[in-house]
């Protein structure tokens, strides 16, 4: 293969996700001004946080009902941010535990670097549970958030008291069209790694700075300034990274308490890939919602009541009083 012709299906890969990315803000944006927006606060502003040696994120941090209850991780999907992600489910989490969220790295205003790794994003996770001195918690992903979720319990397995995966997968990549195109995508971070390490870095530096006093924000505007956040630059780096993830070697391994949530009509993540993963995990507690991908903005209904009834089912299995609280000793300079 010549280096034109690789350059040729580096740009048409690298469109193909660009292109994939923008008709899914179009169709979000759509649906959010057709109305489809659940009726649920805006949540309040993240904040800045510094991570040493790594860089600075935006963390959501929300206390629980009490200082002994639980702690709760939530690792957000693809083009989108930690409080956008979880937003539908935030008002009633915190009435039971700690809820912490935090943008990843090449996503809102998460870290920016030369370049994207899962292994980088559960570090940084890490980092922020030491930030917020706390020794174990319960992570929970969705989409992309379940692979970092993953990640996290493989790399750092001491501080992960529980998991609970919702719309995600052991792999991303299974037949031999999925296998082409995350081979291209592979091929296009050679040429397009830098360029699209330099374009996140200029989108963020437009990112206006987190209000922290709007009491009374419209959520549909504050979606949109969310979705926003991402540049479309991030998604054919992230993609090729999530095509190189795979946990099926090392996931019969897990030994926490596991939830695994399956969108029965999911186009995002074929919905056998979820069962394939479920299967992998001993003792998983598999609960299934009847919508696609993005359930929990969508069909929150269906979605909500069955995501809150695993959460607590992971939580009461865990029987672990060191997730229900922050140790400051776990801090690392």
């Amino acid at each position: 293969m010549t280096y034109r012709t690789i350059g040729h299906h580096s740009a048409l890969a690298g469109r193909r996700v660009a292109g994939l990315g923008g008709r899914v803000l179009v169709a979000g944006l759509r649906r959010l001004a057709d109305g489809a927006t659940p009726d649920v606060p805006v949540p309040s502003a993240a904040r800045a946080v510094d991570l040493p040696g790594r860089g600075t994120t935006h963390v959501l941090d929300l206390p629980g009902p009490t200082p002994q209850a639980p702690t709760l991780l939530l690792m957000h999907g693809i083009a989108t941010t930690g409080p956008l992600t979880w937003f539908s489910v935030l008002d009633e989490l915190r009435q039971r535990y700690r809820v912490v969220t935090f943008d990843q790295r090449w996503h809102g205003r998460g870290i920016r670097s030369e370049d994207f790794t899962l292994d980088d994003c559960a570090d940084d996770a890490v980092a922020v549970l030491d930030a917020l001195g706390i020794d174990r918690a319960i992570v929970v992903g969705y989409s992309m958030g379940g692979a970092s979720a993953q990640v996290l319990w493989h790399r750092h397995p001491e501080r992960v008291a529980g998991l609970v995966l919702c719309s995600t997968s052991a792999r991303w990549q299974g037949h031999l069209g999925e296998r082409v195109f995350f081979l291209m995508l592979r091929v296009a971070n050679y040429g397009l790694l830098s360029v699209a390490a330099d374009k996140v870095q200029a989108h963020a530096d437009t990112l206006p700075p987190l209000a922290q006093d709007a009491p009374e924000a419209d959520l549909r505007a504050w979606c949109m300034s969310e979705l926003r956040a991402t540049s479309l630059w991030s998604l054919p780096v992230v993609m090729a990274e999530l095509g190189r993830f795979d946990a099926t070697g090392w996931l019969g391994e897990v030994d926490v308490p596991t939830g695994v949530l399956v969108t029965a009509r999911d186009r995002a993540i074929p919905t056998e890939r979820q069962w394939e993963m479920a299967g992998r995990i001993p003792h998983a507690i598999t609960r299934v919602a009847p919508g696609g991908h993005a359930s929990l903005v969508f069909d929150l209904a269906n979605w909500k009541p069955v995501f809150l009834e695993l959460v607590d089912a992971v939580v009461d299995r865990t029987g672990d009083a060191a997730v229900s609280r922050g140790s400051a000793e776990h801090r690392r300079a």
